[in-house]
């Protein structure tokens, strides 16, 4: 057994793991065993990895989990050290491994850590999902070192210190597996997107740290699954937002958090069918809205655990300030320009 647990959970995506899985298994089986967990896919993907790919070990599953309970299935499967959580449609380059591995090996208080996501299209830039780390503002808006919003960056080195972050890529997230089992895994409920970042906030309210190592990096496709205009992607988003929100927001901020999220969330609701002529994106963020209010009082047990497993109360990782007002009012669009 390798210190490292590469683990590629795929849903119809023969296509994308033909053309990168290669890329893995050339730069990583030194390093790491390679897994590819299935999560019910109805394309050739498994016949396609029995005869194309036969020394990269499979775990079936019997339905398709979605991302977030489908990692826990299979991680139960698995011993290692370090999970690598990888989406199948990353590029990874030569030694990609080595600075992540040594990174968690002599910083015992990093829970997880992430290498510099840049755009497999341009690969000057920095891709959306994860850049260079990532962060959240006071109202649980997610941004990264190298992305507000939907102003990407060009990586031009300006964020190539190693730094510590509040979450990681779920793209490509490496994660001790003692870390992932004590704080219970992704959140099975959200099926997909923002997972990590509920995760990784987990995790430092408990006093864990996690951590972008630049120094490894990767080329991602992004978008594979549900492209960015789905209105499902925008009712995960929002729906799972505000539940991360109910769940590890501290005591005294949870009132004054929510009331703006619900005026702030009508008018992007509002923004999308008037300026953008969006009517799926409109119903996709009304239809979240009803199904967070739903479904809130399920986590009220999670909510207790999370606050009292909090290690100081006024310990948080949030940013103290608003990325709409800094973003859309000071025209500060660059990660750099931020207080």
């Amino acid at each position: 057994m390798k210190k490292v647990a590469i683990v590629i959970l795929n849903w119809n995506g023969a296509t994308m793991m033909r053309q990168y899985l290669p890329t893995v298994l050339q730069y990583s089986e030194d390093e790491a065993d390679v897994y590819v967990a299935d999560n019910a896919s109805t394309d050739d993907s498994l016949s396609m990895l029995r005869i194309e790919f036969p020394d990269v070990r499979t775990i079936v599953l019997e339905k398709n989990w979605g991302f977030a309970e489908g990692y826990n299935k299979a991680l139960g499967h698995i011993d290692a050290e370090y999970f690598m959580l990888l989406n199948s449609d990353i590029e990874v380059t030569p030694h990609w491994l080595q600075p992540l591995i040594n990174f968690m090996d002599t910083h015992p208080e990093a829970a997880a850590c992430q290498p510099k996501l840049l755009s497999i299209c341009e690969r000057n830039r920095f891709e959306y999902a994860g850049a260079s780390g990532g962060m959240l503002d006071r109202f649980g808006y997610p941004f990264c070192r190298g992305r507000i919003f939907e102003n990407v960056e060009n990586d031009d080195g300006q964020y190539d210190n190693t730094a510590e972050v509040l979450w990681a890529t779920g793209a490509a997230l490496m994660i001790r597996s003692r870390d992932y089992r004590d704080v219970g895994g992704l959140d099975g409920r959200f099926f997909a997107h923002n997972e990590e970042i509920d995760l990784c906030w987990r995790l430092t309210i408990r006093g864990r740290k996690v951590f972008c190592v630049p120094a490894s990096k990767v080329f991602h496709v992004g978008g594979g699954t549900l492209p960015k205009s789905n209105p499902m992607k925008t009712f995960l988003n929002f729906r799972n937002n505000l539940t991360m929100l109910y769940k590890c927001l501290p005591d005294e901020e949870l009132h004054y958090v929510m009331f703006w999220r619900r005026l702030l969330d009508w008018l992007a609701a509002v923004e999308m069918l008037i300026l953008k002529r969006n009517v799926g994106d409109f119903k996709a963020v009304i239809r979240a809205r009803r199904a967070f209010n739903a479904w809130k009082s399920d986590f009220d047990n999670d909510r207790c655990d999370i606050q009292q497993s909090r290690i100081a109360a006024s310990h948080d990782g949030r940013k103290p300030f608003s990325l709409l007002w800094q973003y859309y009012v000071r025209g500060r669009k660059r990660y750099n320009q931020l207080p």
